[in-house]
């Protein structure tokens, strides 16, 4: 499912959010990217956008750090592998 996700770009905004300096737009971009990959839920997309309950919306964008790492890593071990043929 993730053949569709620009892993530089996810890369490069994850480090932006994990160091705090990401825009809302990039915090955006990056949810966005994860939700149309199906790595998160509806459910999880919705509430980050609405952003009622700030503690929720930071766990949410916190699963989601975790979750754009696990891509990368399956990804450059994907890399490795090809590279190794």
């Amino acid at each position: 499912m993730s053949n569709h996700i620009d892993f530089g770009r996810l890369s490069y905004l994850g480090d932006k959010l994990k160091a705090g300096h990401a825009t809302k737009q990039e915090k955006d971009e990056y949810m966005k990217m994860l939700y149309i990959n199906g790595n998160i839920t509806q459910k999880q997309y919705d509430e980050y956008l609405t952003n009622g309950n700030k503690a929720n919306t930071e766990e949410i964008v916190n699963a989601a750090l975790a979750v754009g790492a696990v891509l990368l890593i399956g990804y450059l071990i994907s890399e490795m592998f090809k590279s190794n043929k």
